[in-house]
């Protein structure tokens, strides 16, 4: 998935919406030998010319104006809050030019449907901005084609103050959310979750357990209240063990089946009564550091993304995460924030003694 470099297969792309997530779009556009940035659009006047003259590009104040001055755009970044992606991606969706609409694709499941099923009958691409899928560490694990029996994911974080027009789970756990999805391959069948507002009114901290209709569980818990940072998911199967820290891009991954021999016969030993105390579990697993076999220059998961959504607008294939994969992870997050609603907590001034 290297960066074409033709300048005859570049595409005139434009950036929605140049805050802290636009701006990194436009400057990796920027150096795309793929794109050529032909403008950024946003309603702040002097935040869409400061942007246009670090990237030497052209600056709009609406979507009307990028249309008519760039008809010759192809793909676009849609980095606009959430609550505005539809009514930003729509027009430029029904000209059947390309969107990448950052995560979450939209505010709830009907606006991400609306958006998913207009894409689909404009013949527009549709790319979700769920650039966690674009971590080398998670598609190694992708790459492993391993059917997860249970996985479990923390994301936590210390308040930055952002966001907070959102909870934990639209703002934070929605990434683990399309993760598992993926990785789990199954119908989402039972959602439980427990959650706590502090800063605000929406949840600041969230527990979830999912249960898909394979059997396959998941359990993840995101914060927004933590002293440090951390990404981790570990991954049980019947084939292999793997545990992922996305925030250092490393990972470990256990197998079985160069010891099966082995294990079958301490199985035996444990159900013969054996006292197996003395044994050294690790000498009975084969223990590897995950391995990423990615070109140069793709560590950068955004980069990955933007490079992995131009050649999908100019191959006519499916993006890696398409509008139905967005749809996914939206409706997931309400079924977490509904099952968050529906608990019943009754507090220690209710509690028995």
């Amino acid at each position: 998935m290297a960066p074409m470099s033709d300048s005859s297969l570049r595409l005139d792309v434009a950036v929605v919406g140049v805050g802290r997530m636009g701006k990194h779009h436009a400057r990796i556009y920027r150096q795309l030998p793929g794109a050529r940035l032909a403008a950024v659009v946003d309603n702040d006047p002097d935040r869409a010319g400061a942007t246009a003259d670090e990237f030497g590009c052209d600056a709009c104040g609406s979507i009307d104006e990028l249309l008519a001055k760039h008809p010759t755009v192809r793909a676009v970044s849609v980095a606009v809050p959430t609550a505005f992606h539809v009514q930003s991606a729509r027009p430029l969706l029904e000209r059947r030019i390309a969107c990448l609409v950052e995560k979450p694709l939209a505010p709830s499941v009907a606006a991400a449907k609306e958006l998913a099923d207009l894409a689909v009958r404009c013949g527009a691409t549709l790319q979700v901005g769920h650039t966690e899928r674009f971590n080398p560490a998670v598609r190694a694990v992708a790459a492993m084609g391993i059917r997860p029996r249970f996985l479990e994911v923390d994301r936590v974080s210390p308040m930055t103050f952002r966001s907070l027009d959102v909870g934990v789970v639209m703002d934070m756990m929605i990434h683990d959310l399309d993760i598992v999805l993926m990785l789990a391959g199954s119908p989402l069948k039972r959602v439980d979750a427990v959650g706590v507002a502090v800063m605000g009114k929406h949840e600041d901290v969230c527990s979830a357990r999912l249960t898909f209709a394979s059997g396959c569980v998941a359990n993840l818990t995101a914060s927004r209240l933590a002293l440090k940072t951390e990404r981790r998911m570990r991954v049980f199967s019947e084939e292999a063990y793997v545990s992922l820290d996305y925030q250092k891009r490393t990972g470990v991954v256990l197998r079985k089946a160069p010891n099966a021999e082995a294990l079958a016969r301490v199985r035996e030993q444990l159900e013969s009564g054996a006292d197996l105390s003395q044994l050294d579990y690790s000498e009975l697993v084969q223990v590897d550091e995950l391995t990423m076999d990615l070109p140069p220059g793709e560590q950068d998961p955004l980069t990955a993304e933007l490079t992995s959504f131009l050649n999908a607008v100019r191959e006519g294939s499916k993006p890696e995460v398409d509008g139905e994969a967005g749809y996914a992870a939206v409706e997931a997050a309400e079924r977490v924030v509904r099952a968050i609603a529906e608990h019943r907590w009754e507090g220690l001034e209710n509690a028995k003694v």
